[in-house]
């Protein structure tokens, strides 16, 4: 996908951006130039700083540009949305700054600081259901029975508009029309927006969407030729993981986006502590996700000097993700490697392998003892020259005589497997590895434990919340192979998202028998 120069413009939309009112809530927010990011990346970076806004997102942009167009007798039921987060926010404020009643459906997954945000700004809050689409559809019952104004959080010209205030700014902000823009995608209200009014203005900028691998909506919808829904989405980049992107806003991707980039965990972990090294602020996933997508691009690009744009849409992080991110930022980085290393069990051991990686930095070693002749350790070792650098301990462990796997690109041993390492045991057979996902509420684990039940023995467990909305469970459960069918049959009842990880090569080597 390519937008050209020929393509065919919106005149109307880009009329309602420009009679946007977005100014009386929000602000006109700084194109900074990053200054470290432009010296490691080889181009000139600039970061439009939505993450300044009185929400910290640039959400109240099109939430408000809605409400203000509205006939002020179409809002005096009030208005509602079905929201998690920063769509919240914005519609709240919005409502609030024009004298109106908001009434928000949130899941009953949501963290508590911001149900706290919301409710703070003069909103009523609905809890109802596990995720954004049980959500939604609550909100849209609501809209009926109290005859409510609702508000779309992408799929509505004039939210697209408000939020195409965005790429409005950075064409005036900018000294001459940048070469490239990124954006983040969920919805795609950002995107379709910002897109349009910058290939109105100026047709050979390109502009690129940027959204999680675990939630490729928009992608999905472009190979499609239309919006599709995803069945599951990752949950990290909770801001910008939609499972069906707008029809609306497909049309206008389609349209005016240049193509898409896909970026990891570990990626936006990165350009989080990147945004925070530039800026000293800590933005959240979806907030850092176009950063990511340009350094990803950048990397890659055989051009000249660019001047490329990245939008830093939000600051609405959940304190308690902070350290998955800094676990995981230097990974993405590729400052740190995570290796499976089998060594002698005997005397010295440890010594000797510590010695065969001369003077680099171990950053995590896991250990137990597990009674054979062969121990395996879960390693970490911080590294100064990225993939090069990987491969030449990889080398130099195999030429010393260790057996040794790279599990850097592995995310059970992320996020499971370092944390559990504990040696073998000998006898546990029948033994299935599955990974779990559940909403994260109050009595959440013990009703995913009732739900899997007592006919198998759970061999493994280990439960870790990231800060998300959703709890993530490892369990080993043994099953005798003339109860497999049982088993799957059961499975598929439980409800819960699982994968089965029995022959993940993390779970072979630290969770299987001697």
């Amino acid at each position: 996908m390519s937008a050209q120069s020929q393509t065919v413009l919106d005149p109307v939309l880009i009329n309602k951006i420009r009679r946007s009112k977005v100014y009386d809530v929000a602000e006109r927010s700084a194109l900074s130039h990053a200054t470290a990011l432009s010296q490691r990346l080889g181009h000139n970076v600039w970061l439009k700083r939505e993450d300044q806004q009185s929400v910290f997102s640039f959400k109240l942009r099109g939430a408000y540009n809605r409400l203000a167009h509205a006939p002020r007798e179409a809002l005096r039921s009030g208005v509602i949305c079905a929201s998690a987060g920063n769509h919240a926010q914005g519609v709240a404020l919005a409502a609030r700054t024009l004298g109106c009643q908001a009434t928000i459906v949130m899941p009953v997954t949501t963290p508590q600081i911001k149900i706290d945000a919301v409710r703070a700004l003069g909103a009523n809050i609905e809890l109802a259901g596990d995720g954004y689409d049980d959500a939604g559809m609550h909100a849209r019952r609501l809209t009926e029975e109290r005859d409510l104004f609702f508000v779309h959080p992408f799929d509505d010209d004039l939210v697209i508009a408000g939020q195409g205030t965005v790429g409005r700014e950075i064409m005036e902000q900018s000294n001459s029309p940048p070469d490239i823009v990124f954006v983040p995608v969920g919805g795609g209200g950002l995107a379709a927006g910002v897109a349009a009014y910058i290939k109105h203005v100026n047709p050979d900028t390109q502009v690129f969407g940027v959204e999680p691998a675990d939630s490729p909506s928009m992608q999905a919808a472009l190979d499609a030729g239309k919006p599709v829904t995803l069945d599951r989405v990752g949950s990290f980049a909770d801001g910008v993981a939609v499972r069906t992107v707008g029809g609306r806003t497909y049309e206008l991707c389609a349209r005016y986006l240049d193509g898409m980039i896909h970026v990891t965990t570990d990626q936006m972990c990165a350009a989080i502590k990147d945004i925070f090294n530039e800026t000293r602020t800590i933005t959240e996933a979806a907030g850092a996700i176009a950063v990511a997508g340009m350094k990803k691009h950048l990397a890659q690009s055989g051009d000249g000097t660019l001047n490329a744009v990245a939008i830093v849409s939000g600051a609405n992080m959940n304190f308690d993700r902070l350290t998955h991110v800094a676990e995981r930022a230097d990974i993405g980085e590729n400052l740190e490697t995570l290796l499976a290393v089998e060594i002698d069990e005997q005397r010295g051991s440890f010594l000797r392998f510590c010695s065969t990686l001369g003077e680099r930095a171990v950053t995590e070693f896991n250990y137990r003892y597990s009674g054979t002749e062969q121990a395996r350790i879960f390693v970490g070792v911080r590294l100064r020259d990225g993939e090069h650098e990987k491969h030449d301990i990889l080398d130099g462990l195999t030429k010393a005589g260790y057996h040794s796997w790279d599990l850097s690109d592995n995310d059970l041993a992320k996020n499971h497997v370092r944390h559990t390492v504990g040696g073998f045991r000998a006898d546990v057979d029948n033994e299935r590895i599955l990974r779990f996902e559940f909403p994260e509420r109050a009595g959440a684990l013990a009703q995913f434990l009732n739900a899997v039940g007592e006919r198998w023995n759970i061999s493994l467990f280990h439960y870790r919340n990231h800060g998300s909305d959703y709890g993530r469970v490892l369990c080993g459960i043994q099953v005798p192979p003339d109860q497999a069918t049982a088993f799957n049959t059961h499975l598929e009842q439980l409800g819960y998202p699982f994968v089965d990880e029995t022959d993940n090569p993390a779970c072979a080597l630290f969770f299987g028998q001697t």
